[in-house]
């Protein structure tokens, strides 16, 4: 399969082979277990402290000719501490037991809980294969909620990669025909459920995904324009190509990209 290569005024400019790596066969149940490994990675132990609900003095004896007791009273033999004292007479509450108000939870996390994924590597390189594939099936990517313009797929002039400033970059994305995918991914939304009150209020979309050859300054350049994001070919994998496990992610590839994951044979 050929594809066009058009300039930043959306003329074609020449043609590219497609590299082996575009014709693998369309995984999504193997991206899927990609992206949820390279997440369990990021993951945070946490636990319970081990001295939760164990704070409190509740020792009291079962003995019938002790002091401070329980016996005889016709109650279940739960730890209780003792709140006030009338000669003999306690008055107490239930504490440390699990079933007792403040106590213990009895089955809390475990920090030393392993929360990492694993995958074979085999199937690792064939999943970001899969979804190095998935950019280019047209109706995967309009499926993922993506705007196309007429002629998608096609690659970039490396011209394109040059770019440094922000609204040069906007400007030739417009005329590349990607003026209602920018604006499909400009508002937010504000999140439901208890994320609002720990650092994450809003809910931004996600966009189209640039893979340039090597870092330059198009990546600065880009990092104003909400959802956008862009990618040395060389650090891809399948979470930045299928973000949240979900595959068909609107990537422009530029010639040079192209090139090197045929020369290089890379995630074969």
């Amino acid at each position: 399969m050929k594809l066009d290569i058009l300039d930043l005024e959306k003329n074609k400019i020449g043609e590219i082979d497609l590299p082996s790596q575009f014709y693998e066969e369309f995984r999504p149940d193997l991206i899927r277990r990609a992206v949820l490994a390279i997440q369990s990675h990021r993951r945070q132990s946490y636990g319970a402290s081990p001295a939760a609900g164990k704070r409190a003095s509740a020792k009291l004896s079962r003995r019938r000719r002790d002091y401070k007791t329980s016996y005889g009273f016709g109650i279940s033999r739960v730890p209780r501490k003792i709140l006030s004292r009338r000669g003999a007479r306690m008055n107490w509450v239930g504490a440390f037991a699990p079933g007792t108000v403040g106590g213990r939870k009895a089955h809390p996390p475990k920090p030393w809980k392993n929360w990492h994924k694993k995958m074979n590597e085999k199937e690792n390189t064939k999943a970001l294969r899969s979804a190095i594939a998935a950019t280019m099936l047209k109706e995967v990517v309009v499926g993922r909620g993506h705007i196309t313009p007429n002629g998608f797929p096609f690659a970039l002039q490396d011209k394109f990669e040059s770019l440094d400033k922000t609204k040069t970059v906007l400007a030739s994305l417009e005329r590349l025909g990607f003026r209602n995918e920018l604006w499909r991914t400009e508002g937010k939304s504000i999140r439901a459920g208890k994320g609002k009150a720990r650092g994450r209020k809003y809910k931004e979309k996600r966009g189209m995904l640039i893979v340039v050859s090597k870092e330059e300054n198009l990546g600065k350049a880009a990092a104003n324009l909400p959802g956008i994001d862009v990618a040395e070919v060389k650090k891809l994998n399948a979470e930045i190509l299928a973000p949240g496990g979900n595959p068909g992610r609107l990537t422009l590839w530029t010639a040079a990209a192209l090139n090197i994951l045929e020369k290089e044979k890379l995630f074969r």
